[in-house]
């Protein structure tokens, strides 16, 4: 190139008055005045206003330029009149007062205007998503990833974990979704798997002596997608050894508050709540509650187990639950809002919902026939309802009725605008089920993996009464999602085989899959822990972003494609016989569908 950029497009200051420089960049927008010309340049850094007089040899190159040229200005800064500052972007006191330019490269019209705001689908967004990332918005939304992956790098490097690479192409090893294989050429009929988490080979550096590892990597799930999930996503992953939950619990938020407090400027106040996996599914309905907002769930089978209305009373004789929560003010609903919450509820299993409007201290409700004044009180009371509010009621088996009323108090509280913009509530969940019971497979399955270490105290239930046994596991939890999770690992074989006997795993099994893990904790494993977090989630939630597409660079879509290069895509036939496989015909897939 004939010239060099002496200053970024978000550099210039009053300061920098009168001095000459070299501005590169695309064309943001062009304003033709008749004999003068402003073009707002853009980079990456910011934008500066270029003035193009009819005078300056910059003036026909300049005249010939459309949005998204890449062009090159030198000119003078100069500070723009007082009436004329624009105190929206940085740069907004000065000018480039252009004398020379050049066109580094033209532009078609691009497929949509870029801009804060892009008003295209996302469809058309990943299409060409090397244009939606030109995006100021989507920019910054990368920059705060990069930025946290550095304070978590530095903070960790400073508490002494090293930071150690684990191989993508790994023996695949049931880890609860389906794994992606790669077939190997060398070795036909065998598959590597790329790893679902470096949950074995974390364990291996620890048995190695590393006793503080971390690592940022990719991640792969063949797994269906949401909002929040992906085919290959990023975790920050971190092991200890010598260790308990406490010190775990001690190294997370210290990070969190070095993240919270270099991204954010908010100070976290440590050590954060822990909420017991039991009281959180009935206070909330689920293992993740939002805590930003009340509406806390309160069961009241003891209150209507002998009452006249047999919805609550057989749900409750039946084993039951009858659990509810008072909507503040929510009395208003018209018969059509109400018939909108129970078509909610009965698309997620539900049979019903009970909805009683509380008028004063009494109920305002054709139900009342059913209930004596004293039972009508109690749940008031229990409901902590007041006057104008309206109490929702699901009766139904334990699991159902919670996980029901958890989504439905989330849905309320976004409805009513009751939970707060820029507002973070974290809190540890604590003491899950170590097992539970998989229907399809009619068998306990693990509920994180099977190297989760059992509570010491329940050792003894761990194949007799395994619902019972509670796991020495842990979830971090952000604004009603998961961003971490993790547990003290199992660390001696006997251990390690009487958890593959509990989960039905046969001796031969375990030793096909695990064996190399097994004859590691054989030779001197020391107890050990992690935790791994969802660094795209926790991206998505600093940066108010609704998808995790939002925070990655070439996302896919949810049906697992990319849109923009067509991936995943058809091979020629000569790569497939290399690597000895027949394929089945299917009909062709178009991109996007």
């Amino acid at each position: 190139m004939r010239w060099k950029r002496t200053h970024t497009c978000g550099e210039l200051r009053k300061q920098n008055d009168q001095q000459t420089v070299i501005l590169m960049g695309w064309v943001d927008r062009w304003r033709d005045h008749g004999n003068l010309l402003f073009v707002d340049l853009r980079d990456r850094y910011g934008i500066t206003q270029i003035k193009v007089d009819i005078g300056s040899e910059a003036y026909p190159v300049a005249k010939r330029m459309r949005g998204e040229f890449v062009v090159a200005f030198k000119g003078t800064v100069s500070l723009r009149p007082l009436d004329m500052v624009n105190s929206q972007i940085p740069t907004g006191e000065v000018e480039l007062v252009a004398h020379e330019c050049i066109v580094l490269n033209s532009a078609d019209t691009p497929p949509f205007q870029i801009g804060t705001t892009i008003n295209a689908s996302e469809d058309m967004r990943l299409r060409y998503r090397y244009l939606d990332l030109r995006n100021p918005r989507m920019q910054q939304k990368l920059l705060v990833r990069h930025r946290v992956a550095q304070v978590a790098r530095q903070y960790l490097s400073e508490n002494n974990f090293v930071e150690i690479e684990t191989p993508y192409l790994m023996k695949s090893t049931p880890e609860g979704a389906r794994d992606y294989l790669v077939p190997s050429r060398i070795w036909h009929g065998r598959f590597y798997a790329l790893p679902q988490s470096p949950q074995t080979y974390k364990q291996l550096l620890m048995v190695s002596g590393f006793d503080r590892y971390f690592q940022i990597v990719r991640c792969f799930r063949d797994e269906d997608l949401r909002a929040d999930r992906q085919p290959e996503f990023t975790q920050i992953d971190v092991e200890m050894s010598f260790v308990d939950e406490e010190d775990i619990f001690a190294i997370v938020e210290g990070l969190m508050a070095r993240i919270f407090k270099s991204e954010l400027d908010l100070e976290l106040t440590v050590p954060l709540q822990r909420i017991p996996y039991d009281e959180a599914m009935r206070k909330y309905g689920t293992d993740r509650p939002d805590l930003r907002f009340g509406l806390e769930l309160q069961d009241v089978g003891d209150l209507v187990h002998d009452s006249e209305f047999k919805v609550f009373s057989q749900a409750v004789a039946s084993g039951g639950k009858v659990v509810g929560f008072a909507a503040p003010s929510c009395a208003r609903y018209s018969r059509k809002q109400i018939d909108q919450l129970t078509d909610f509820c009965k698309e997620r299993g539900a049979k019903g919902l009970v909805a009683i409007k509380v008028k004063g201290s009494e109920w305002d409700s054709p139900l009342t026939k059913f209930f004596t004044q004293e039972q009508q009180q109690a749940i008031v009371e229990r409901l902590s309802a007041k006057d104008g509010d309206l109490m929702l009621f699901v009766a139904d088996q334990v699991d159902l009725t919670l996980q029901i009323m958890g989504e439905l108090r989330v849905m309320v509280a976004r409805q009513e605008q009751l939970i707060p913009a820029d507002v973070y509530k974290m809190a540890w969940v604590t003491d899950f089920p170590l097992f539970e019971y998989s229907e399809e497979e009619r068998r306990y399955v693990a509920r994180h993996h099977p190297f989760t270490s059992p509570r010491p105290s329940d050792l003894d239930k761990l194949e007799t009464e395994p619902a019972k046994v509670k796991a020495r596991a842990y979830d971090l939890v952000l604004n009603g999602l998961e961003i971490a999770g993790g547990s003290i690992r199992i660390s001696t074989r006997e251990l390690q085989a009487k958890m593959f006997n509990a989960l039905g795993i046969r001796k031969e099994e375990a030793q096909e899959k695990f064996g190399f893990l097994l004859e590691a904790l054989s030779f001197g494993a020391p107890p050990h822990g992690g935790i791994a977090f969802g660094f795209d989630r926790l991206i998505m939630l600093l940066t108010h972003s609704n998808s995790i597409r939002d925070v990655i660079a070439f996302p896919k879509t949810a049906s697992a494609m990319s849109l923009m290069d067509g991936a995943p895509a058809q091979v020629r036939e000569e790569q497939v016989k290399e690597l000895g496989l027949i394929l089945q015909q299917s009909p062709s897939i178009k991109a996007g569908e």
